[in-house]
């Protein structure tokens, strides 16, 4: 485990549980052992958080390419504390670039580390649940490692879009996690990733009973429509 995350889970993790006690539901299919995906909806910048605090072992979290290329104090802090905590740098631009996060989360699954990834791809604009994209379906192929699905719920008012730090007290933390899926020796054809997305994205809605959108979510600033 990176020393930082070790720091982590000494320090703030405690102190999240104190002042948010969240319930936590389905640590029974965490597995001890061995490489994993966590796949979620995505709420809140405070997902992160409250995953990496319940969660025993070391997760290894996505994060935007454009949080490990900033520029001055900010920048190297942010680079430093990403790298420290054994993040994993995505493009979001697609192309070649983007498939380098595979290629650094392929061998950490097969070694047994843990990755967690959110197939909405950004975080929900207004609380429901969009489309899966299927990176998620394609990384557990490729690895032959399990999917648990993952449903959190409460820290977009914890935490809303545009506030720094979570709020004790402004909603109940839940977060649930499902029953591993195996999707392993399926095809990764563009007709069996989805087929295995949309199955992924159905378990996440039973954990959380959001509303389900068919397409993906707009990103920030696009308008969201009925």
């Amino acid at each position: 485990m990176p020393l930082l995350y070790t720091i982590g889970k000494l320090t703030v993790a405690p102190a999240l549980r104190l002042a948010f006690r969240p319930t936590v539901e389905g640590l029974e299919h965490i597995p001890e052992t061995g490489g994993a995906i966590f796949a979620g909806n995505h709420l809140s910048v405070a997902d992160e958080l409250f995953l990496g605090t319940v969660v025993p072992r070391h997760l290894a979290f996505w994060a935007k390419s454009e949080y490990f290329n900033g520029v001055g104090a900010k920048g190297a802090f942010s680079k430093f504390l990403l790298t420290g905590l054994g993040a994993i740098p995505v493009e979001r631009a697609g192309g070649r670039a983007a498939l380098s996060a595979f290629d650094a989360a392929i061998p950490a699954l097969r070694a047994g580390d843990l990755v967690a990834v959110y197939p909405e791809g950004t975080r929900s604009p207004d609380g429901r649940l969009y489309r899966g994209r299927t990176g998620a379906a394609r990384l557990a192929v490729a690895a032959g490692v399990p999917i648990i699905p993952v449903g959190v719920i409460g820290t977009d008012k914890a935490q809303p879009i545009g506030v720094r730090v979570p709020r004790p007290g402004k909603a109940k933390i839940i977060i649930r996690f499902g029953k591993p899926l195996d999707f392993t020796g399926r095809p990764d054809d563009r007709t069996s990733l989805r087929a295995m997305t949309d199955e992924l994205m159905a378990e996440i809605q039973t954990l959380t009973g959001q509303e389900y959108v068919p397409r993906y979510a707009p990103k920030r600033g696009e308008p969201t429509s009925a």
